[in-house]
């Protein structure tokens, strides 16, 4: 079978060879941010569809717990009656709190201003709902505070680093799961949170040698 050819001979339709190799479409860094906010708004959608009835009371509970870190300070509070070097962990930790809460509400969320999820629209089952925030969704607060208490308690106390970290983590899946955080907000609070740690715990060294020399 030959294939179709024009008037001029040259070979047309499906089956002509192709012209040469087709370069490909440049992706610059908006395109990029664009295919990252698709796959945030993709597993956010995932989780509000999932049916998870036996889980969503007690996410809701710990979201609305982790308000203003009560969570955080209420350990903190115990580890301060219980020895000197769980006190030490305490106030460290009640540091990073300061510095991850902070970071996160007068820098991040003033810098990025990402609207909240639209939680309607995906559908998110009303027995999951907390009030929505009216601030900047980006980035999670709960979390950034959550884990900076984590990992600047698990640095002084160890053992505490692993209960702790999963404390963390639940809170941060919380607030996708009740619908006023992506996927995004939560893993870039985590971030702040570490970087919120390492903070705390540095200038609590600085502070100990300062008083030692």
């Amino acid at each position: 079978m030959t294939e179709p050819t024009g008037a001029d001979g040259d070979t047309t339709g499906p089956l002509a060879p192709a012209a040469g190799p087709v370069a490909p479409r440049r992706r610059g860094p908006a395109a990029v941010l664009g295919d990252l906010r698709a796959v945030d708004g993709a597993l956010y959608a995932a989780v509000a569809a999932t049916p998870t009835p036996t889980l969503d009371r007690a996410l809701r509970r710990l979201s609305h717990a982790a308000d203003h870190s009560k969570i955080s300070l209420g350990i903190a509070a115990a580890l301060a009656a219980a020895g000197p070097r769980p006190r030490s962990a305490a106030l460290v930790g009640v540091g990073a709190v300061a510095v991850a809460s902070a970071s996160a509400d007068l820098l991040g969320k003033r810098l990025v201003r990402r609207a909240r999820p639209d939680r309607e629209a995906a559908r998110v089952t009303v027995g999951r709902h907390v009030p929505m925030p009216t601030s900047a969704s980006f980035p999670s607060g709960h979390t950034a505070s959550a884990v900076a208490f984590a990992v600047a308690v698990g640095v002084v106390l160890p053992g505490a680093a692993v209960p702790l970290g999963v404390l963390a983590g639940a809170v941060g899946y919380s607030r996708v799961h009740t619908g006023v955080h992506y996927p995004g907000d939560v893993a870039a609070g985590a971030v702040l949170g570490v970087a919120s740690a390492a903070a705390a715990l540095t200038a609590s060294s600085a502070v100990v040698a300062a008083a030692r020399s």
